[in-house]
């Protein structure tokens, strides 16, 4: 297993991930993104510093994605997102990518704080946030709009020195 730089050439996976209705739901993100689109938003965020995309790979083959975005370094802060292909759950994918991404934020970023958020009804990705050392530190209530109605979500995070210990 490894982790690696998106690449133009991921494109097309990330385009299939896109438009998985029930797999952006979980990403509170709206589906059906033209690859046009993705192409564009592609080239616009290139050099953008705010932002990491890696996608996960075993043996050449392509099982996910996970992105720091909104990384901020005036704060030492980013937000970590995570898709495994449906297919590839179960198998420590996730467990993989969530410690190779963290460690990037914390060791060669220097990120003092990793949050995310996550649906309070994704009780097996909360207990993956939890595995990995994130805590819930609050619920924002009716905070996304996904599947027809508002959903509650867990700000979880982690800071460096919990990382560490």
């Amino acid at each position: 297993m490894k982790l690696r730089a998106l690449e133009v050439s991921d494109l097309p996976f990330v385009h299939k991930l896109n438009n998985e209705y029930s797999i952006m739901s979980y990403w509170f993100e709206e589906p059906y993104e033209s690859l046009t689109e993705l192409q564009y938003l592609f080239d616009k965020h290139l050099l953008d510093e705010s932002e990491r995309r890696f996608i996960v790979e075993d043996e050449n083959q392509v099982v996910g994605i996970v992105e720091l975005v909104e990384i901020n370094y005036i704060h030492r802060n980013c937000e970590i997102q995570i898709i495994i292909k449906p297919e590839f759950n179960g198998k420590g994918y996730a467990k993989f990518a969530f410690e190779k991404a963290t460690s990037y934020a914390f060791d060669i970023l220097n990120m003092h704080k990793i949050y995310l958020y996550v649906d309070t009804d994704n009780e097996k990705a909360v207990h993956i946030y939890e595995s990995q050392g994130f805590n819930i530190e609050g619920l924002l209530k009716e905070q996304f709009y996904t599947k027809g109605k508002y959903k509650d979500a867990y700000i979880m995070a982690l800071l460096k020195h919990e990382y560490i210990s």
